[in-house]
């Protein structure tokens, strides 16, 4: 059976994509990967996939109106908090779907419609599978379109029968990420050594622990603040969470980015070095 790993964190930037891309290169051929950052995505960049499917998927509704039936009564106007709609024009990116407007039009004028909320994408990568999602601009459902994306690649790594899924997960505490955690075997919460990354990490922390997820941390360019370094080990140490690592700031970083390579696939550095480390410590916390 499969083991599930999430990468989270309580802010963007912190290293997310930069792990999970390491991760793919130690585990190829063995995991399956997804993308659970349907807001801004970026593992795309590093994989450089070729789709091999894709799948529309339909959550939200949003409002729709049979014109020669509206008689401009203005009352669904006067109902909507959105300022969504008017008796002549509607505005699709403000329509939160409440459908408090077709309950009220006296013509029934208006329905409520499904929309695209996103697009799903397999597809495969030198690393192995890959599971992906376009979202529709404005669209408000990140965490039902996350828990579609895992669910494809849960069913994905039960056919090929591949030993993970490694999940980049959403930064923050919202929808996605809870979305991206719930059920997962771990979560590596990766955090940088400053005051905000330190208050961050209890932010996310908390809700891993709301969701009875295991968690460990990995502090990304730990020797730029050593105090701030020590402070994290001293709360992982009082909440008994396990350190997997410290990855050393080095430029090889931005240099991986900047070509589309995780950073095993440039010349040999101390954070490839460290991130195999990490990636043993964190299978002795899946297998322990």
């Amino acid at each position: 059976m499969f083991k599930q790993i999430t990468v989270i964190s309580g802010k963007g930037g912190t290293g997310k994509t930069t792990l999970t891309a390491s991760f793919a290169y130690l585990t190829r051929d063995k995991a399956i990967f997804a993308d659970a950052d349907v807001d801004a995505p970026d593992l795309h960049l590093i994989f450089h996939p070729t789709i091999i499917s894709e799948e529309e998927l339909y959550i939200s509704k949003k409002v729709k109106r049979e014109e020669e039936k509206c008689i401009k009564c203005n009352k669904c106007s006067e109902v909507c908090e959105f300022q969504a709609i008017t008796a002549d024009e509607i505005n699709y990116f403000k329509c939160e779907g409440c459908g408090l407007c077709v309950h009220i039009c006296p013509e029934k004028a208006l329905s409520m419609e499904p929309i695209l909320s996103a697009k799903i994408f397999e597809s495969q990568t030198r690393f192995g599978p890959f599971v992906h999602a376009e979202m529709t601009i404005g669209e408000g459902t990140s965490g039902r379109i996350v828990d579609q994306i895992r669910q494809k690649a849960r069913k994905i790594a039960e056919t090929k029968k591949l030993d993970f899924v490694i999940v980049d997960g959403s930064p923050g505490i919202g929808c996605p990420v809870i979305a991206s955690i719930t059920g997962v075997d771990l979560a590596c919460i990766i955090v940088e050594p400053t005051l905000s990354g330190i208050h961050d990490l209890e932010r996310i922390f908390g809700v891993a622990q709301h969701f009875k997820v295991k968690s460990v941390v990995c502090i990304n360019k730990f020797d730029l603040n050593i105090k701030n370094t020590n402070n994290i080990m001293q709360f992982c140490k009082k909440n008994n969470i396990t350190v997997v690592g410290k990855i050393p700031f080095n430029k090889i970083v931005p240099k991986s980015i900047i070509q589309g390579k995780s950073t095993f696939e440039l010349e040999e550095n101390p954070v490839s070095k460290e991130i195999i480390s990490i990636w043993k410590n964190i299978q002795t916390e899946l297998f322990d």
